[in-house]
């Protein structure tokens, strides 16, 4: 119950911490949560008031959504393994959806998010033993290297068919889940993305959410 208020709380606030990354981060993760509920004092015009009025109430809405779906997953979390490892799971979820926010909204995934993210991964594998140590950091060697060496052949007509940021998220997800499950959330993740140029017509949206929902299907399934 404690994690899921916790999941609850935290994941209402994802997409005003993820407007931070807009512009170069133009606010702390405390001035974004503040600007949400209080328009800035200089804010005097009553167009630009009625823009910010608009955007807080879109914010809002977003918030309402990845509150009810980190609760959701953590729940199912609960269900799945019990409360043992609860924290890890709850940080690697809440991360991952923050990172899918940016991503979808930004088309970035920072270093910021991702370099503690994969700390957390060697920290969750030599403390749970979920899986083993060695596994872990071959598995983030091989997260990094393996997309690497796939896109070479697609180098030279299309450079940016996966950014760097796609390639140390995967590095992320082989050091929470290791070689194997790292496989599947890279099919899951491409079936994943494949369903969402069919639909939006976008060959080149965001690949991070897609990462983000395989990665923590198959950690927690």
């Amino acid at each position: 119950m404690v994690f899921a208020l916790i999941a609850l709380v935290l994941g209402f606030f994802i997409p005003h911490w993820a407007r931070r990354f807009a512009k170069f981060m133009p606010a702390s993760p405390a001035a974004s949560v503040l600007y949400l509920f209080y328009p800035r004092k200089k804010l005097k015009n009553p167009s630009a008031c009625e823009k910010f009025v608009v955007l807080r109430r879109k914010y809002r809405w977003r918030g309402v959504l990845y509150a009810l779906a980190a609760c959701g997953l953590v729940d199912l979390a609960l269900w799945q393994s019990g409360s043992q490892h609860m924290g890890w799971y709850l940080a690697f979820i809440l991360l991952s959806l923050l990172l899918a926010e940016v991503d979808c909204r930004y088309k970035v995934l920072p270093d910021v998010i991702t370099f503690p993210l994969l700390i957390l991964g060697f920290g969750f594998a030599v403390s749970t033993h979920v899986l083993m140590p060695e596994e872990s950091f071959f598995g983030a060697l091989v997260g990094y290297f393996l997309p690497l060496a796939a896109s070479l052949p697609f180098a030279l007509k299309k450079p940016d068919a996966l950014g760097g940021g796609d390639v140390k998220f995967l590095a992320v997800i082989g050091a929470w889940c290791g070689v194997s499950d790292l496989l599947y959330v890279i099919i899951l993740s491409c079936v994943l993305f494949l369903i969402y140029a069919l639909i939006s017509k976008n060959k080149f949206g965001a690949y991070g959410p897609a990462l983000a929902a395989a990665a923590i299907v198959m950690l927690l399934f």
